[in-house]
C-alpha cells in the first residue's frame, strides 16, 4: 500500500473519543490544532506516542484452577483500568482471526515514559507469566507532508499532528505495520504528491472507513503503523483490493502482518479470552 495509506481523508493520528479520557486529560485532545503546513513550511515533528501491543494467553493458563484464573482476570482488569485513567486506552479482540494473538491494547500518551512504565508494571504482575506479547509496535502521531487535494478549506486541513476526536465507536479495527521501498524516497516531492493524490482519491470512495496513520521512523522496525476503523470488514477488503492497483502500492516494501480486531470492553475481556466463565 502506498504512503502509509493516508488516502482515506488523509487523516493522521489515532482516532479517539475525548470522553474516553478523564476530564483532566481531555485538554490535550481538544486544544486548538496547529495550522497545517506542507513540507515546504517546515519539517513535521512527532507529537504523541502510540503503542500497539498484541497479546496471547498461553494455552496452559486456561487449564489452571478457577481461582488462579479469576486472579488473572482481576489483574488484567486492574491494569487496563489504570492505563485508561492515565492515557487513551482501547482494547480489541483478535480471537478467531489469528493463531498468534488474542487481543490488542492500543495506548496513546503525550509522553513515551508513562507507556513504558505501564508495561513495566505488567511485567511485575501475575500476568507476566500468563501472557505472551506476540507483536509490538511503537509509533508517533505527526503531521503528514502530503496535501489532500480533496480538502480545500483551511479548517479541514488542520489537526494533522494530534488525536482525532471522532473515533473509537466502530466495531472493527484493522492494523498493520508497513514500510516504503528506497525507490520511493528517490522520487521528487512533486511526484510523490501526485502518486498520493491518486491514493487519496481512492480512499475517499470509502467514506465510512477512518484511517489513523502513525510514524515509526527511527523508533521501531517499520516506518508506519496504520489502523483503519470501520463496521464492515468487507468494505475494508474492497478498499485494500482497489489500492493494490494504485501506483503507490508498487513502492510498498512490506505491509504485514495484518490484524483484524473487534472492539471489546476491557471488563469483558477475561470472559472473552476464556480465563473465566460468565458464571464464575
Amino acid at each position: 500500500m502506498g504512503g502509509a495509506l493516508r488516502g482515506c481523508g488523509a487523516r493522521a493520528g489515532p482516532a479517539v473519543t475525548a470522553t474516553e479520557r478523564p476530564a483532566t486529560e481531555r485538554s490535550t485532545v481538544e486544544r486548538a490544532p496547529a495550522p497545517y503546513a506542507h513540507s515546504g513550511g517546515g519539517t513535521p515533528r512527532g507529537v504523541q506516542s502510540v503503542k500497539f501491543s498484541f497479546f496471547r494467553v498461553r494455552d496452559e493458563v486456561r487449564a489452571r484452577p478457577l481461582e488462579e484464573r479469576r486472579a488473572l482476570d482481576a489483574a488484567l482488569r486492574d491494569l487496563l483500568q489504570a492505563s485508561a485513567a492515565s492515557m487513551i486506552t482501547r482494547t480489541y479482540s483478535t480471537v478467531g482471526t489469528r493463531a498468534d494473538t488474542d487481543f490488542l491494547v492500543w495506548q496513546v500518551h503525550d509522553e513515551l515514559g508513562p507507556i513504558m512504565d505501564w508495561h513495566s508494571e505488567l511485567l511485575r504482575s501475575p500476568l507476566a507469566g500468563a501472557l505472551e506479547r506476540t507483536h509490538s509496535y511503537l509509533s508517533m502521531t505527526m503531521r503528514s507532508v502530503y496535501e489532500n487535494p480533496l480538502h480545500t478549506t483551511s479548517k479541514s486541513a488542520t489537526n494533522r499532528e494530534r488525536l482525532r476526536t471522532d473515533g473509537g465507536d466502530t466495531e472493527y479495527l484493522f492494523v498493520y505495520p508497513m514500510a516504503k521501498t528506497r525507490d520511493w524516497y528517490k522520487l521528487s516531492a512533486e511526484e510523490r504528491q501526485q502518486i498520493m493524490a491518486e491514493h487519496i482519491e481512492i480512499g475517499h470512495k470509502y467514506h465510512s472507513i477512518k484511517i489513523n496513520t502513525t510514524y515509526s521512523y527511527g523508533l521501531d522496525d517499520q516506518e508506519f503503523v496504520v489502523a483503519f476503523e470501520g463496521d464492515q470488514p468487507g468494505e475494508f477488503l474492497a478498499l485494500v483490493r482497489e489500492l493494490r492497483n494504485s501506483r503507490s502500492s508498487s513502492y510498498t516494501l512490506f505491509d504485514t502482518p495484518m490484524f483484524t480486531c473487534r472492539r471489546i470492553d476491557a471488563s469483558e475481556l477475561g470472559v472473552h479470552l476464556g480465563l473465566v466463565t460468565p458464571e464464575a
